[in-house]
């Protein structure tokens, strides 16, 4: 008779569970699910447009160079232009229409055009970029509010959690995959540019995911997914989400991202210094500069730091980075090392002296300015230095660093901070009817963090 009754109740309840669908089966609507639900009408598609103009030729087929340039003088080559289009995703971070993608989703973009998850269709406004970070922000003006998602935390992020990916990629609208938090903290080098402290999951991330979520499984922002590293196969890499944060308020507020500063020049723990300090972590204070946030908290020179904010510290570059992750203002926790006995000293950071940046200049790219005649022009070049190494010399008009154009001390010096993180920067070179643009590779000696 119990198992009569019992096998009724089963068909009752698998009788309403066929009645309400698949939306209120418990076996089926997990958790992941609920996540995508909550989080999927946030999920933007970004298409750009670009208008790339290249010199024409006045023959229908392809010439050699040395043949277009007998002809020069006979013929007029006119630039042609054609459109380049691309696709990405984009996440609404604020109901005011707000964006967060990749850097590389929208660069050089002349238009900008996102799609809903309703298929309604904006132009963006692209408000900033930061291309060491690899974060774009952009906005939409729409009637009402629209649909964000919640930036969570990515500073307690447990290897082995649960983690899904919305995008779109191949053009695939809204595809999701999920997997697992494999690694943090990890560095990527994309061509000329090394990121640090990405989060590494194996959920797949393909070109047009770039630019989309990454979700823990209460449907929170934890990173912004990026496609960067191409060598990557079954890997996905993600901004994290405190670094979002803080590139988006910044890029918000003033346009551009500003970079804390403690005023320490470090380098990496050679297996000599490893012996002497008694361990293999770490960086070594090479430099305090005077008045600097660390000076005042006592750092010195010979210190070994260890540590930062808890974390293990592994190179010079991830040190560097890792301070200028921080906000002006904010506190950083030093785990210092001296004489073999360790004690955390709190820094606050500070934002780059602007006196500084002609400084900075001299000794990062290698050359000084001056305003003269409305413009830029290069007063001194430093001997053996960056510009002095690919040819810049005393007297070349500086028309722009970094794909900005400039005219001021100003504009330049703002630029030149900016670039304090940077491994190269473009520079365009004016020298008498000609102007040139070229990669300047930066000294990374004597850089304060």
């Amino acid at each position: 008779m119990a198992k009569a009754a019992t096998l009724i109740v089963t068909a009752l309840a698998l009788h309403v569970v066929a009645a309400h669908g698949a939306e209120t089966d418990p076996l089926r609507r997990s958790a992941v699910v609920d996540a995508v639900a909550k989080a999927s009408p946030a999920v933007v598609n970004i298409s750009t447009e670009q208008v790339v103009e290249r010199r024409g030729s006045p023959f229908p087929f392809p010439q050699d160079p040395m043949f277009e340039e007998f002809f020069r003088d006979f013929f007029e080559f006119r630039p042609r232009r054609f459109t380049r289009t691309s696709l990405g995703s984009g996440v609404i971070v604020a109901p005011d229409g707000t964006i967060v993608t990749n850097v590389h989703v929208v660069l050089r973009a002349t238009k900008i055009t996102v799609t809903l998850a309703d298929e309604r269709e904006f132009e963006a406004k692209l408000v900033g970029a930061d291309a060491d970070s690899d974060v774009a922000v952009l906005r939409v003006k729409a009637k009402g509010n629209l649909p964000y998602i919640a930036m969570g935390t990515s500073s307690d992020l447990l290897i082995g959690e649960t983690v899904i990916a919305i995008g779109n990629p191949f053009g695939l609208s809204h595809t999701v995959t999920s997997g697992v938090v494999s690694a943090v903290g990890r560095s990527l080098t994309d061509a000329d540019r090394t990121y640090t402290d990405f989060i590494q999951t194996d959920a797949s991330i393909n070109p047009g995911n770039s630019g989309g979520p990454l979700l823990n499984i209460r449907g929170e922002l934890v990173g912004i997914n990026t496609a960067i590293y191409g060598k990557a196969q079954g890997i996905g890499f993600a901004v994290p989400v405190d670094r979002v944060r803080r590139v988006t308020r910044d890029l918000v507020s003033y346009g551009e991202v500003r970079r804390a500063w403690v005023g320490l020049v470090v380098q990496d723990i050679t297996p000599d210094l490893a012996e002497i300090f008694g361990t293999k972590r770490g960086v070594v204070v090479t430099e305090v500069e005077p008045g600097s946030p660390a000076a005042e908290a006592g750092i010195l020179r010979g210190d070994a730091i260890t540590r930062l904010d808890h974390r293990d510290v592994h190179s010079q570059q991830e040190f560097e980075q890792r301070i200028e992750d921080h906000g002006e203002g904010e506190k950083v926790t030093l785990t210092r090392r001296r004489e073999r006995e360790d004690a955390e000293v709190t820094v606050t950071t500070a934002s780059f002296p602007t006196a500084r940046a002609d400084e900075l200049a001299w000794n990062r790219l290698g050359f000084a300015i001056a305003e003269r005649d409305g413009g830029l022009t290069i007063q001194r070049v430093r001997p053996g230095g960056p510009a002095d190494r690919i040819g810049i010399e005393r007297g070349d008009r500086l028309l722009g660093v970094g794909g900005v154009g400039m005219r001021t001390m100003a504009e330049f010096r703002r630029k030149v901070i900016e670039l304090r993180a940077a491994r190269s920067a473009v520079v365009s070179i004016g020298r008498g009817p000609y102007e040139y643009n070229v990669s300047l590779p930066l000294d990374r000696g004597g850089k304060a963090a």
